[in-house]
């Protein structure tokens, strides 16, 4: 997909994660509408992953350490074709693979995750082993900016660091806001970019809802020969959803049917606006 594909599909996947939250009347809203735009640039068009081949020895591994923000996970999993998408109506019901964090029972899901400060670890061990494996993939591991606190992250960076793993992607949904408030409230983290330096990393800061930000930081990654990279992806929870953007309490609110309609209806505008932008480029060349 080139950057205006990219864009209009993190539109829908948004519209779908909506719908799917608001069906099931639970969910991580806030942190799953920041980070669409990393899933998406990652799954439609960075990582090397098959649907019809999920378990592919050379694929790319992602591991979603902000566990609980799975919902745009689900849509863009349905939608690539690891499961049928009309299984996302059965999000969080009884007897449902599609729980509320990343479950290895689905295809395309890797590791189990939800207890916060794990991912980065599994994911120093994965890289690791395709060193020693001497296979090629790349392992990505999304961390959410709160889970920056547990002091197993910053073992895991030590690790990556010490191991040299540059096959290894950190991504940083630097949304500045967890489930109590602010980040920097809660537990200071500033400055974020010189912490990772210090511990060994090659950092990337970056605007984390930029599609062509993105697309070119994560192509290139790791892109520091014997260092991993950590990608610190500026974004803006809520992002899409006028209403919900930089507002703490839409960290797991439910839209009820006014605030879903009104939600659908604003990116329904944007993916139109796209859309004729789109032409009017295409007309002008």
């Amino acid at each position: 997909m080139d950057i205006r594909e990219l864009q209009e599909k993190a539109i829908q996947i948004r519209m779908d994660l909506l719908r799917m939250i608001h069906g099931a009347q639970t969910g991580h809203t806030g942190g799953s509408l920041s980070n669409t735009d990393i899933l998406t640039a990652l799954y439609y068009r960075v990582m090397k992953v098959d649907p019809a081949d999920p378990k592919h020895p050379d694929r790319d591994r992602f591991v979603a350490s902000k566990g609980h923000s799975v919902e745009s996970i689900w849509c863009i999993l349905a939608d690539r074709g690891f499961f049928p998408k009309e299984d996302l109506s059965t999000f969080s019901r009884f007897g449902t693979q599609l729980i509320g964090h990343p479950n290895n029972k689905v295809p395309g899901i890797e590791m189990n995750t939800g207890a916060l400060g794990h991912g980065l670890a599994i994911s120093v061990g994965m890289a690791l082993a395709a060193k020693r494996d001497g296979r090629a993939y790349r392992v990505f591991c999304l961390m959410g900016d709160g889970e920056q606190a547990e002091g197993s992250v910053w073992e895991a960076a030590m690790a990556g660091a010490h191991y040299r793993l540059d096959n290894l992607v950190g991504i940083v949904d630097r949304n500045r806001l967890q489930i109590s408030g602010s980040t920097e409230e809660v537990m200071g983290l500033d400055p974020l970019d010189e912490k990772w330096v210090a511990f060994g990393w090659n950092v990337v800061s970056l605007d984390g809802n930029h599609m062509g930000e993105l697309v070119e930081a994560l192509e290139a990654a790791p892109s520091a020969a014997g260092k991993p990279t950590l990608i610190l992806a500026n974004t803006v929870k809520g992002k899409g959803v006028s209403f919900a953007e930089n507002v703490p309490y839409w960290h797991h609110h439910v839209p009820n049917d006014e605030e879903l309609e009104k939600a659908l209806a604003e990116l329904t505008a944007q993916l139109d606006s796209l859309k004729q932008e789109g032409k009017v480029q295409s007309h002008g060349q």
